[in-house]
């Protein structure tokens, strides 16, 4: 009788079950990737045809024709630069709390963190303005981030090691005061986070001591 044949070298139900798993999880779309993916494939739209930055944009007084730009806005971007420094803050912090959180919490904290921050931002910008970026979800990640994780340190510019706390908040301000920048969406986003990242922390202690 061939070794595989008998009773001891074939594998339990359970471990054919996790093993099933396991498979499936190596083709999982990273959500992260994903998002980066189609913020990529949106910056370069915008560069052959860029009406594309008004028709995704979110203008609060354009809002009513046209609704879908609450949530497109979050994947058009103004320049290279622009992108780029989005969509590096969403890797590095990105893949921390999606490793915490797991994917659908991940997505909901970016998504309702960008939504927070649009929504702030026609109650207090102008409504004649176009607020593009994906920086309320981001940032929405780095709230939940600072609370889940209050004594990480990054390095600044990759050389000065600060607290995240610090560098959250150092970076706020800074952009609070360029001309052009939407506070109120970075404002929104980072507020949800924190929420969020309260959220799950307190679930999670309740599951390590109940």
């Amino acid at each position: 009788m061939p070794l595989s044949d008998r009773d001891y070298m074939r594998p339990s139900a359970q471990r054919r079950q996790n093993w099933g798993k396991r498979s499936l999880n190596n083709f999982a779309i990273n959500p992260i990737f994903a998002i980066i993916a189609a913020n990529l494939v949106v910056f370069l739209a915008t560069l052959i045809n860029s009406d594309l930055i008004i028709m995704l944009g979110l203008a609060p007084s354009l809002l009513t024709d046209r609704p879908w730009t609450i949530v497109t806005n979050m994947f058009v971007h103004g320049g290279f630069w622009h992108l780029f420094g989005n969509m590096i803050t969403l890797f590095f912090f990105g893949r921390v709390v999606y490793r915490m959180m797991g994917g659908w919490r991940f997505l909901l904290v970016y998504f309702f963190g960008g939504l927070a921050g649009n929504l702030l931002f026609i109650l207090l910008g102008n409504p004649m303005s176009i607020a593009i970026g994906a920086s309320g979800a981001v940032y929405s990640l780095a709230g939940a981030l600072v609370v889940l994780m209050p004594r990480m340190r990054v390095f600044l510019w990759f050389i000065v090691p600060l607290p995240l706390w610090v560098v959250v908040l150092v970076f706020f301000v800074i952009w609070s005061f360029i001309p052009g920048v939407a506070w109120q969406a970075h404002l929104g986003g980072l507020a949800v986070g924190l929420i969020a990242g309260y959220i799950f922390r307190r679930q999670m202690r309740y599951i390590i001591f109940r």
